[in-house]
């Protein structure tokens, strides 16, 4: 659908509900979704309109809408629908999402105190949600499906695999026994009661302040399932980072309104915790290599370091059990990873951080730019004499004295890097002087074991001496691999 089309048909609608034309339209960020969103205003109203191809998933988002204000839940008022079912006007509650106050207070000696009213008011309305809301609910409209039992949860779990897993030739494992533990994982968990209201997508950016009270937004993948998947969406987002005493203080509190709803409801809720905590956190990944590495969203790449740090500490937690050998061993590895996406990285306080790599072209190729930025230098080495086709140089990198010695006698490797040294010594004085945070550098040749792996170590130990104030990383990616 071309865009003009789209914004007359929300120019048309905003003027249906409204009796006059807005006179300002401006795209908004859709984050991993397909759907498009803008805000349309004029000096008196405003509202958002979407845009959504999908049928299926607009009708069922009217029905929620309907159902879940009818239990008194507060959720954007829906304005007007085109006649087409593919575009939508809806109430807008402005640009505060509970993350962007969560993340304003983080690493404050109060966070604690600031954030967890809002979070116990978050979770007593999913409460509400789940057992009141649920009774209002009409699940035969819900799209793609209308509960979340074992082919859902399958799909979810194959999603990590394919999207996050599949993404990292580093990680090693048996695939046919590895997807039957999937399958295990799945059964084990559809047993848990499951009639109830689940949300799906229960988190800190879906919740809006809005007029001093919480909003809830896209909500179009509820459906019936089980109770602890949407908790643990809100209060272990990777990003929001909240502290285990407070984790576990909202947990007891949310178990504690289940009880005062429906008794029966907060049985065996802790038993179940650990492995639902283990299923988003796989789901989330399969979302971040789908939106992050494959279509390359910003957003997601920055949240990779955070799961995989979670993914850590629950391994640490909440150990899998001894018939999951596959899988316990995969997350053990994905430990590794750690060091292609760092964690911590550095903000304008800290200076510049020049991330120096060493890659092959025939495996994977460039690296991804796990800040956001979109990349930076490609340097490719294989103008340069190749110590590989040398019996003597094949079992060694770019890090052995033999190869070293024979790098640096070449001329041309020699005249390559004063080059590539002229070059970073421009971009990281500009880089400095406008307070810039982030610098990729990247070498590349045929196996990514020689020619880039000498050329990346050396320039990384020519900026430590050269910038000493700025944060120099140093990967291979190769070894990495192996």
């Amino acid at each position: 659908m071309q865009t003009a089309f789209i914004e007359q048909q929300l120019h048309q609608l905003f003027e249906q509900h409204f009796g006059f034309k807005a006179q300002y339209i401006k795209p908004l960020s859709s984050g991993g979704s397909a759907r498009k969103y803008y805000r349309l205003w004029n000096n008196s109203q405003s509202a958002i309109g979407t845009i959504n191809l999908q049928k299926e998933e607009n009708l069922a988002f009217f029905s929620i809408q309907k159902a879940l204000a009818r239990s008194g839940i507060r959720v954007p008022e829906v304005y007007r629908i085109s006649n087409d079912l593919l575009c939508y006007l809806q109430q807008d509650l402005g640009d505060s999402s509970l993350f962007a106050f969560i993340e304003k207070y983080q690493g404050q000696p109060d966070f604690e105190t600031i954030v967890e009213p809002f979070y116990r008011k978050a979770l007593s309305d999913l409460a509400e949600m789940q057992i009141v809301a649920h009774q209002n609910m009409d699940y035969s409209v819900c799209w793609p499906d209308s509960r979340y039992g074992h082919d859902t949860m399958l799909a979810d779990l194959n999603y990590f695999y394919y999207y996050f897993v599949r993404q990292h030739p580093q990680l090693h494992f048996n695939e046919s026994l590895l997807l039957r533990e999937f399958n295990a994982f799945a059964g084990q968990m559809s047993g848990v009661p499951d009639e109830f209201l689940m949300y799906r997508d229960f988190q800190s950016r879906n919740i809006q302040l809005f007029d001093g009270e919480l909003y809830y937004i896209d909500f179009q993948g509820i459906r019936k399932g089980p109770l602890p998947y949407d908790p643990v969406s809100l209060l272990f987002q990777v990003k929001a980072a909240l502290p285990a005493p407070l984790r576990q203080r909202l947990l007891e509190f949310y178990v504690e309104q289940l009880a005062q709803k429906k008794p029966k409801a907060a049985e065996n809720f802790f038993d179940y915790l650990p492995w639902f905590i283990y299923l988003r956190l796989f789901q989330v990944l399969g979302a971040y290599g789908f939106r992050g590495l494959v279509q390359r969203k910003a957003h997601f790449l920055q949240s990779i370091p955070y799961a995989l740090n979670e993914l850590g500490n629950l391994a640490n937690a909440y150990p899998l059990p001894k018939n999951y050998p596959q899988l316990k061993m995969l997350i053990a590895q994905m430990e590794r990873l750690r060091s292609v996406y760092p964690l911590s990285e550095t903000s304008s306080a800290e200076g510049l951080h020049v991330r120096v790599t060493s890659f092959s072209y025939l495996n994977k190729g460039i690296p991804t730019d796990t800040t956001g930025n979109g990349g930076g230098f490609v340097f490719d080495c294989r103008i340069l004499p190749n110590p590989g086709r040398k019996p003597e140089f094949a079992g060694l990198t770019g890090l052995d004295e033999e190869v070293i010695r024979y790098l640096e006698n070449q001329e041309s490797v020699t005249h390559f890097l004063n080059n590539v040294k002229s070059i970073v010594h421009q971009a990281v004085n500009d880089y400095i002087s406008r307070k810039f945070n982030h610098l990729m550098v990247n070498f590349g040749c045929t196996g990514g074991r020689h020619r880039s792996v000498y050329c990346a170590s050396q320039l990384s130990a020519w900026l430590q001496k050269t910038f000493p104030d700025v944060k120099v990383t140093t990967l291979h990616n190769e070894q990495l691999n192996e």
